[in-house]
């Protein structure tokens, strides 16, 4: 016997969800659902009531064909991870105006910040399949819908828009004030946890540029993620899968491969790829296509860019990672910046990392060794990062305290020799090397100190202070899209890019809501004297609404 929650069909009618009048949510219980026993061996779709027969020892429990659908993948942690506050407390601005206090972090699978790095697939709701779960929401309605026997249904999305001010505006002389907003939403179809069909639409826009808008400033309408999942076999216990068509990778650090969510248009890409995800490991085998934005008609991959690899994660204790990973690009497209050609080029990396925590120590080592070639040259390049952290998580505020150097090799003599300019691949390069968004993970060395702390659950506060030098004179100056934005050919212009300082402020008003602010200087060293405008700064307010 199937039994369905009797209030599905009115969330449907009442367009997926079951939302308040405008000027705030009203949570609206469930009509009451007959508790039905099933007999031996039935299906229980997710939300029912369903108990086991007490009168019957032999019965089998009900079945959940949902239990571990879809397959969901955790984020990794961040360089510089914080370390959140837990326990009895107020976790947003709303409970603290009406006093509540839960014993712990409510159950809700967004993260209590403005930056989502992880696909919208990978937000895990299936604890709403707990008959014991007490934390509910207005917006619950809209996930884990039984569709016939097999079927699951759910929705969501994101509301996001910001305000920027720059001054000095992409390393050039021209300050910048504009406005970016997006609409994400998606549909995501379960059968069983053999098949997943996932689409996500994305719309972006800017307005009042003083520039010409980035690629990534707008976009669409069009599809963000558009793919199936299929159920191949299960190894050790747990199901291997593989996703065919356009979807987002975010890959252990991001320090390589990310969705980028700071940007209006989150990066994503068309291909293949396998993975399992268990307690212990993870792998992933992919080969995709980056797809490039379009503001004006659909976007479509590249191609002349072709992006394939492996990844290995090996989790041995709770609180740490290791990595494993070998990554190939292959860049057809014909691209000379300051003199320096970039492309066509064909590039291997092969790297790890190891990070973790333990009694409040933290640590994070990452490094790679970049082997190819460039037109008629080999290329050799290479990065590292070390971090070393504490936390004082027993006292107040949970402050985290990091000390970084991050580096990322330059070609001392560009044209001659090998090439040794080291290729960031497609990475959060907001996050590691300075809000401000001059400098990227290329000819570069970063000597940094971060500090994170919680003046309330509800409230983030980010500070750091960044120490920037080119690695050779004679390269250029890269920013976050991996683009050269100065060079000086001869060298005189030195190595010393400038120092830059970013303050963070993050307030959590409600499991929906996100108000995100920051400022960022960067006083320009002898480098950015020399070549052009030296000073610039990046000032924001953003707030994002998910559900």
């Amino acid at each position: 016997m199937l039994v369905f929650p009797s209030s599905w069909r009115s969330w449907l009618a009442c367009g997926l969800g079951v939302i308040g009048p405008v000027g705030g949510a009203v949570a609206q219980e469930p009509a009451p659902v007959e508790v039905i026993v099933p007999s031996a061996g039935e299906i229980v779709v997710p939300g029912s009531p369903a108990v086991a027969d007490p009168a019957c020892a032999t019965c089998p429990p009900p079945v959940n064909v949902f239990k571990n659908a879809p397959s969901t993948r955790p984020a990794p942690r961040l360089g510089n991870f914080p370390v959140p506050p837990t326990g009895p407390g107020i976790y947003s601005a709303l409970d603290a105006l009406s006093g509540a206090a839960p014993a712990a972090p409510p159950k809700y699978p967004y993260p209590r910040f403005g930056l989502v790095g992880p696909g919208l697939f990978d937000i895990d709701f299936r604890y709403l399949d707990d008959p014991k779960n007490k934390d509910r929401d207005y917006a619950d309605g809209l996930k884990r819908i039984p569709v016939g026997e097999n079927w699951l249904f759910s929705t969501g999305g994101e509301l996001r828009t910001r305000q920027m001010s720059e001054y000095n505006s992409r390393a050039g002389a021209v300050d910048n004030n504009y406005n970016l907003s997006r609409v994400r939403t998606y549909v995501d179809l379960l059968y069983k946890d053999t098949f997943r069909f996932y689409a996500e639409l994305n719309a972006s826009y800017s307005v009042h540029q003083d520039l010409p808008a980035l690629g990534v400033d707008e976009s669409g309408p069009d599809f963000q993620n558009l793919f199936v999942d299929v159920k191949t076999f299960d190894y050790q216990g747990k199901p291997v899968y593989v996703r065919i068509g356009r979807q987002e990778l975010l890959l252990g650090s991001q320090r390589l491969v990310s969705t980028l969510d700071w940007v209006n248009t989150r990066r994503t890409f068309q291909g293949v790829r396998a993975f399992r995800t268990g307690e212990k490991w993870d792998f992933d085998a992919f080969w995709v296509q980056p797809v490039i934005p379009q503001a004006n008609k659909l976007d479509s991959g590249d191609n002349n860019q072709n992006f394939a690899g492996g990844w290995f994660t090996y989790r041995p204790r709770k609180g740490v990672t290791v990595d494993l990973y070998n990554l190939t690009l292959d860049n057809t497209n014909d691209v000379t910046q300051q003199r320096i050609q970039r492309s066509p080029v064909t590039v291997n990396t092969t790297g790890g990392r190891y990070a973790g925590d333990k009694d409040g120590f933290l640590w994070d080592v990452e490094g790679g060794v970049q082997l190819g070639r460039r037109g008629e040259q080999d290329v050799v390049a290479g990065f590292a990062t070390t971090g070393v952290g504490y936390n004082w998580k027993e006292t107040p505020l949970s402050p985290t305290l990091w000390f970084y150097y991050d580096y990322a090799s330059g070609d001392k003599n560009p044209g001659v020799g090998n090439f040794n300019t080291f290729n960031q691949l497609y990475p959060f390069g907001h996050y590691y090397l300075g809000w401000a968004d001059i400098v990227g993970r290329q000819n570069i060395h970063d000597i940094s100190v971060q500090y994170t702390m919680y003046p309330t659950r509800w409230l983030t506060l980010y500070t750091a202070y960044h120490r920037f030098f080119l690695d050779s004179n004679r390269d250029g100056l890269y920013n976050i899209a991996g683009n050269i934005v100065r060079r000086d050919a001869t060298g005189a212009a030195g190595n010393d890019v400038g120092r830059e300082l970013d303050v963070i402020a993050n307030v959590h008003v409600s499991k929906h809501v996100d108000l995100l602010a920051g400022y960022s200087y960067l006083f320009g060293g002898k480098f950015l004297k020399t070549t052009g405008a030296a000073d610039s700064s990046t000032a924001f307010v953003q707030m994002s609404y998910r559900w």
